[in-house]
């Protein structure tokens, strides 16, 4: 199918459901977009063997959290994601969010679920990512590009769909690209 018409039939339906229920076609293509990640990433780590959930993936060139941590991760960060739009939605700057903040969450994280299971992880990514889907459906066109300054793109004005698409959205995307790599499927 080509790739084009699709996005298109995809617009036209966006624009008549948001006629009958009155949704930013923008926000429930992020909300999609969402789901689509958090279901991707869910399927490839449902098939991995015990020892693949628990193989150190390669960050910054050496060897770091394991699969199960970092599948975790994603899912535990959904709602904070959220919010941060939500704020950025509502004109706030982000001041107190640096990369030396995210770096410390996700040591502290890794160390208190170095241990964690697959079958508990995968329902809180499915449960985590369905919530924050259903938070982005809400937001407006104005919600989505009001902009305010935001301390990880170094206070630069970002709008709240960036902030979703770069975070919420793409988070799943971008770990699962470094778990295949790791892992080499």
């Amino acid at each position: 199918m080509n790739p084009i018409v699709k996005e298109e039939e995809t617009k036209e339906f966006l624009e008549q459901l948001k006629t009958s229920l009155g949704t930013s076609p923008r926000a429930e293509l992020l909300a999609a977009r969402i789901e689509e990640g958090a279901a991707g990433l869910a399927a490839f780590a449902d098939k991995l063997s015990a020892a693949e959930w628990n193989t150190q993936v390669v960050e910054g060139g050496k060897p770091g959290r394991t699969v199960g941590v970092i599948v975790h991760h994603v899912a535990n960060m959904y709602p904070v994601e959220i919010e941060v739009a939500r704020a950025v939605a509502g004109g706030k700057a982000i001041t107190d969010v640096t990369w030396d903040v995210v770096a410390e969450l996700n040591a502290k994280h890794a160390a208190e679920q170095a241990g964690v299971g697959k079958e508990a992880t995968l329902e809180l990514l499915r449960r985590n990512s369905s919530e924050a889907a259903a938070a982005v459906r809400t937001f407006t066109d104005e919600e989505l590009d009001q902009a305010a300054p935001f301390s990880l793109a170094f206070g630069a004005p970002v709008t709240a769909q960036f902030v979703i698409e770069d975070h919420a959205l793409r988070h799943s995307w971008h770990h699962l690209a470094r778990i295949r790599k790791t892992l080499g499927r």
